[in-house]
């Protein structure tokens, strides 16, 4: 009999657990692996915007950082971990 009352109690448990894990931690995991895939696949020409708020050109993506063209004159590196999104791919 205590076996029951102790499922019962737990049973709102477990169903509080699986709603909080469908509406929060498994699409935040899927986000979190689409966005190491797109910094994964950044190409030269690729257009990104960093955390900052920065439009900026990718020239050259290395290990842990990227070189990016802020404008004809400015190139700088960036952390991978700045890059936002990517806004399109090469430019034309």
């Amino acid at each position: 009999m205590q076996n029951a009352d102790f499922l019962t109690s737990l049973l709102p448990l477990v169903v509080l657990f699986a709603i909080f894990y469908f509406l929060v931690i498994r699409p935040q995991q899927k986000q979190q692996k689409a966005h190491i895939m797109m910094l994964a696949t950044l190409e030269k020409g690729d257009m990104i915007i960093t955390s900052g708020g920065l439009i900026c050109e990718v020239i050259k993506p290395e290990k842990d950082f990227i070189r990016v063209k802020l404008n004809s004159d400015v190139i700088v590196h960036i952390s991978r971990e700045f890059v936002a999104k990517k806004i399109k791919d090469k430019i034309k």
